[in-house]
């Protein structure tokens, strides 16, 4: 006697029954089904491949047997080879409406874990192509960078004037060492180191800042329209830098912009300019500008209150030189009304004589 199995409507998960309440399809779907019109399912086998899926419907890869949808909600079996199940033991499927075709299609593919190739996985992950995520994701400190060997430090450091080779040179030597110099960042930017020019031996010595455009160019000091202002100042007093005043700098090479040196560009050129003085042994200095009057004489006050007035330069043999402070004449071009008290600087710089 065969006991009839009761009738069980089909197993769905929230998602399809959303989609067969949307139809229209929800009481007639759930609706239990007669026992021998449910088809038996194959056992499940696992899938080799990778399944791709397009719109929503499961596709198969060539030359695979066709898979029942399962509308349980469980994973899709793989059915067996159709000449391995007698024909009796499958009996017809009964035709399933149009839009349940649709809703089982899409809890189908809702269900189905699609598999994916390792190394895609891996390049999801990380969230860079081509990259693993566990390189992405390492912890730790980054890697320490390779020290440098005392040989390459040797070749980048900058070469800073020595003391006893500026203290022994003579004025050609001096020069050369100011032409080679590599003691700052401002040799890299040069065209000529501006050493300086004019009387040897001098009754005068004018210190400017430092070179600009033309003087860079030219690797004189002082010319274009400032060199012409000084020359006539210097005519007017009854000087010329050909028979009575040599000309230099605080800094021997052209900072970028003609801003204002920094610390380490003028610690590295005093040496030469210290040693300029104590060769040249002028009566009288002449310091134009604010910046080359406060690093000659060690001050940040302003060239108001240091023009006017006679200072004293100490030189390396303990000899004193008198020295006057007055505007550099690109300032003059600048504001011609301050041209009276440079003349007055001029004059006494001549008093001293």
């Amino acid at each position: 006697m065969t006991v009839p199995t009761p009738a069980v409507a089909p197993r769905v998960n929230p998602l399809q029954r959303i989609w067969l309440r949307e139809i229209g399809m929800e009481r007639l779907w759930l609706r239990p089904a007669p026992a021998d019109a449910r088809a038996p399912v194959a056992p499940q086998a696992p899938v080799s491949k990778p399944v791709l899926l397009d719109s929503g419907v499961a596709a198969r890869a060539p030359d695979a047997p066709a898979a029942h949808v399962n509308v349980s909600g469980q994973p899709a079996a793989v059915q067996a080879p159709v000449a391995a199940v007698p024909p009796a033991a499958v009996p017809p499927a009964a035709p399933m409406p149009a839009a349940a075709s649709v809703a089982a299609s899409a809890a189908a593919s809702t269900a189905a874990p699609v598999a994916a190739p390792a190394a895609v996985a891996t390049e999801r992950s990380s969230g860079r192509p081509g990259i693993p995520a566990s390189i992405l994701n390492r912890t730790g400190p980054p890697p320490r960078p390779v020290p440098k060997t005392a040989e390459e430090e040797a070749v980048e450091a900058p070469r800073i004037p020595v003391a006893e080779a500026v203290k022994n040179a003579n004025l050609d030597e001096l020069r050369e060492q100011v032409v080679a110099c590599t003691a700052c960042g401002l040799c890299q930017g040069r065209r000529h180191a501006v050493f300086g020019h004019g009387a040897t031996p001098t009754r005068w010595l004018v210190v400017g800042e430092a070179p600009g455009e033309q003087e860079d160019r030219q690797g004189h000091p002082f010319v274009g329209r400032s060199g012409q202002l000084l020359d006539a100042m210097l005519a007017a007093v009854g000087m010329s830098r050909d028979t009575d005043v040599f000309i230099t700098n605080v800094i021997k090479c052209r900072p970028p912009g003609n801003r204002n040196p920094k610390p380490e560009e003028i610690a590295a050129c005093s040496p030469y300019l210290m040693r300029q003085i104590a060769l040249l042994k002028p009566e009288r200095i002449l310091v134009l500008g604010r910046f080359a009057a406060q690093t000659l004489l060690g001050t940040d006050a302003t060239i108001g209150s240091l023009r006017g007035r006679v200072h004293t330069l100490k030189t390396e043999d303990g000899s004193q030189i008198p020295l006057i402070v007055s505007y550099h004449p690109a300032y003059l071009l600048r504001s011609p009304s301050e041209k009276a008290r440079a003349w007055q600087d001029l004059k006494l710089a001549s008093r001293q004589i």
